[in-house]
């Protein structure tokens, strides 16, 4: 595993019990209107998908899943464009994959595919 660097994949919903039965809510009445279009390819109404899971497994990273709010609290940030995915490195991020790149995804097969091709072209 990459010890030096993590994998920040940040959703744009809020944590906590009422924000994910929102979600779950709006997921399932309004789909077409939703977010977060990391956690539409990711995730089904309750959880992350099984081909979701096992690719990650598949990573040599340190993950660590966020949302807005953790985010703010975490590393003080509340101003980039959500759901996005960083990488950490010696406490510096960096943008691995934007929101328009992940919004552009059709299903999990291109998100899967962009992400390991943004890894392979890091220096």
């Amino acid at each position: 595993m990459n010890k030096n660097e993590k994998i920040i994949f940040v959703y744009n919903a809020n944590s906590g019990l009422f924000n994910t039965l929102t979600d779950i809510g709006h997921k399932v009445f309004s789909p077409s209107t939703y977010s977060c279009h990391l956690c539409e390819l990711t995730h089904s109404y309750f959880s992350m998908r099984d081909e979701w899971s096992e690719f990650l497994k598949g990573l040599d990273y340190e993950l660590v899943f966020l949302h807005k709010d953790e985010l703010k609290n975490q590393y003080g940030i509340d101003d980039l464009p959500l759901p996005i995915i960083l990488t950490e490195t010696n406490q510096q991020l960096d943008i691995l994959v934007d929101r328009a790149s992940i919004n552009a995804c059709a299903d999990i097969n291109a998100i899967k595919e962009l992400i390991l091709k943004k890894i392979l072209a890091k220096p």
